[in-house]
């Protein structure tokens, strides 16, 4: 318990350390700092087994599908002091995060069924289409919905209805790393090749130093990478491959993983970004697939992210 423990304060130094790098730390007051922390540590907490206490510990059915209401607090800590409390956004996550927790503890507990399917659609579109972006209008933190709906989508499936096979695990082994540079490594001369062809990547003579690498690389981890690994392959792909079998599963997900990137960087139809994040999802899914683990697939998603930020976008 220690070590996890000084493994959090790490994490948040080191995001503390980022903002500071990047000119953003003077927008974060105390209470903001804390509504931050305060997302990150079911995340944290959750890689390392919480989820076997929360379910002796919380027996009562009722109880156990509200508790999740209560990462609506850390919006509350932000918003209330700073006087940027909105009713739609709270109201919005809160609906989302009961909406979840109600139709997984009414889920057949056997096999994947159409609740599950409900829930990965509302979760996706709520993210995708960037509904609670300004809850917390603070440059930088426009990831915070996201991270709350992580905590909520993990708290659903390994308390509430656990399905196993997820591999959400922060107990790193060194093949995490091994697997998830080998894949990005097979994947870079697809995408640097195809990405000029198609006019989507651009090459920028950039000569950043190791701390810009390196708190790009733990944000996008956290921030980007791990959420987008634990609702494609995590969650997607394990349950469709339950259904339909690996290789469907891989292509179906890497699909939906692309048109999912239909918006960003443009505002309209990103065809490019579909078709690069289409085959990226291919390798993060191979990556995933080696051992069932998701740090190995978020390894290769944030490298291939942050690579992309800092001298092909």
């Amino acid at each position: 318990m220690r070590w996890v423990t000084l493994g959090f304060v790490g994490l948040l130094a080191a995001l503390w350390a980022t903002a500071w790098y990047f000119g953003v730390a003077a927008q974060l007051d105390p209470f903001t700092i804390a509504s931050c922390a305060l997302l990150l540590l079911p995340c944290w907490a959750f890689g390392f087994g919480i989820d076997a206490w929360l379910r002796r510990a919380v027996t009562n059915r009722v109880a156990r599908a509200l508790a999740p209401l209560s990462l609506i607090s850390a919006y509350l800590l932000f918003a209330i002091p700073r006087g940027d409390f909105r009713w739609d956004m709270c109201a919005g996550m809160a609906s989302v995060v009961l909406v979840l927790s109600v139709a997984l503890s009414c889920a057949d507990p056997a096999q994947p069924d159409w609740r599950d399917w409900m829930v990965l659609a509302i979760l996706g579109i709520s993210v995708d289409l960037h509904f609670f972006d300004r809850a917390w209008p603070v440059a930088g933190l426009s990831s915070m919905p996201k991270l709350l709906f992580v905590d909520a989508g993990l708290y659903g499936y390994l308390v509430i209805r656990p399905i196993g096979g997820i591999g959400y695990d922060f107990r790193a082994h060194w093949s995490d790393l091994r697997i998830g540079l080998r894949e990005f490594i097979l994947f870079t001369p697809i995408a640097v090749s195809l990405g000029f062809a198609l006019g989507f990547l651009h090459f920028h003579k950039t000569m950043a130093n190791p701390l810009w690498f390196g708190g790009g690389w733990v944000f996008t981890f956290f921030l980007i990478a791990l959420p987008e690994e634990l609702f494609f392959r995590g969650l997607m792909l394990n349950m469709l491959e339950r259904k339909i079998g690996t290789q469907r599963s891989l292509i179906v997900t890497s699909l939906l993983f692309g048109v999912a990137h239909f918006n960003k960087r443009a505002a309209y139809f990103n065809w490019r970004y579909v078709i690069l994040a289409v085959i990226a999802g291919i390798f993060y899914g191979r990556a995933w697939l080696a051992q069932r683990r998701l740090l190995a697939s978020s390894v290769t998603h944030a490298t291939v992210d942050t690579v992309w930020s800092i001298w092909l976008r």
